[in-house]
């Protein structure tokens, strides 16, 4: 399935994933509500990305309508990273972390119906594997239900931002598409920041960062998001939205070992929760390996008949 080059950009993937793997860690780091660490990321990425396509001589231009799609992605993009940090707070990292292995079995419904394709069964199973595990994560963690459950609504807003990221890449530089999307979640969450205070939303958290949190902040705007979220729509290129999804549900697997060497004892769960990420780890090695025996032997045999 993978050329020397593919091989590459599948390994620059997944160091990609471990980057992001480490953001959940990042969020329990900052004194910041979760709604004004999403403003504060988005917009000096915004700014960050800004900076390089001037410097790189890349285009900001693009059409009304393709405007209009990247910034609506954009506000997507906002919410789902305010989910994923909320879940955090309100739980643990490796709790968040988990919650989003179910991203693919989300792809897996949502990109046919975009594409107009048929759902492959193969992808489904996988999917529901990755979900599998993290029913026997919850089943021994459900005191962490709430956190379960923004995470997974989080996984649902990735999944979404994923397809619509593999159709606008196809004609529009990653930079632009990114910098845009930026600019569409810095003015989301900065008015979700203001219905957030006025409604008492944020329960005393401060939206001023401190001198401490803006070492973090920057490393979310501008390694997590200006490089990582770059370079991985530049990937789509390359890979389905299927493929990329079911490699981030390693983010969990990542962003638990990262969690347990920064908080220890903390983040130390049962017996149980490392099993179900095993689970999650082995659909996301199946895939390739089935892909290429099941779907690669399809292929061949087609091209066979039309010679």
């Amino acid at each position: 399935m993978f050329s020397s080059t593919s091989l590459r950009s599948y390994l620059h993937l997944h160091f990609l994933v471990m980057i992001w793997g480490f953001t959940a860690i990042v969020g329990l780091m900052v004194t910041i509500s979760p709604v004004a660490l999403v403003f504060y990321r988005t917009l000096f990425a915004a700014a960050g990305l800004g900076f390089i396509i001037f410097f790189k001589q890349k285009t900001f231009k693009t059409d009304s309508a393709d405007l209009i799609r990247m910034l609506a992605v954009g506000f997507v993009l906002s919410a789902h990273w305010m989910l994923f940090f909320a879940s955090a707070r309100i739980s643990t990292a490796s709790v968040c972390l988990a919650g989003m292995a179910t991203t693919s079995l989300w792809t897996s419904l949502i990109e046919p119906l975009v594409s107009k394709k048929p759902v492959r069964l193969l992808e489904v199973g996988l999917g529901i594997l990755a979900f599998a595990g993290l029913y026997v994560v919850f089943k021994f963690e459900f005191d962490h239900a709430l956190g379960l459950a923004l995470a997974l609504a989080s996984a649902l807003l990735a999944a979404v931002f994923t397809v619509a990221n593999s159709k606008l890449v196809q004609r529009i530089s990653a930079y632009t598409i990114t910098f845009y999307e930026m600019i569409g979640a810095t003015a989301f969450s900065f008015v979700f920041l203001g219905i957030s205070e006025w409604q008492g939303w944020t329960r005393g958290e401060p939206y001023i960062p401190a001198a401490k949190d803006w070492v973090w902040i920057l490393f979310l705007a501008l390694i997590c998001t200006v490089y990582a979220s770059t370079m991985a729509t530049q990937l789509m290129k390359q890979f389905s939205a299927y493929l990329i999804n079911l490699t981030i549900n390693l983010e969990p697997v990542y962003g638990i070992a990262l969690a347990f060497f920064f908080f220890g004892e903390k983040e130390r769960m049962t017996e149980e929760f490392y099993l179900g990420t095993l689970l999650i780890l082995l659909a996301v090695l199946l895939y390739p390996l089935l892909m290429r025996t099941t779907f690669g032997k399809r292929d061949r045999k087609i091209i066979e008949m039309k010679k």
